[in-house]
């Protein structure tokens, strides 16, 4: 039975036209986290905008799981460094308007 916020992976993989295998590959990379309901693979609500941004560089680039992981691993520290320099600007703004 399918959860509400829960993507069956069989209707996933079969709308995108990819194979259930390279999801589960995604899976062993720690890429995506897939969920048993029911005795079936499902993907989180929460995590289909991420799985999708994936199946694109996947299909439209050609990208493998290790470059995908690679990718993500990049992006990740790339929004971990724009939210320091958000954080910093604050600060910084407000020594500023205290001097």
């Amino acid at each position: 039975m399918e959860r509400p916020d829960m993507i069956v992976l069989d209707e996933f993989c079969a709308s995108h036209h990819v194979e259930i295998s390279f999801v589960l590959s995604l899976e062993e990379h720690g890429l995506i986290e897939t969920i048993i309901v029911d005795e079936t693979p499902c993907v989180s609500g929460n995590d289909l905008s991420k799985l999708e941004k994936i199946m694109r560089l996947h299909q439209e680039l050609n990208i493998n799981t290790e470059g995908i992981d690679a990718i993500s691993i990049l992006l990740k520290r790339i929004e971990n460094m724009q939210n320091e320099i958000i954080e910093l600007r604050n600060k910084l703004n407000f020594y500023e308007e205290n001097l």
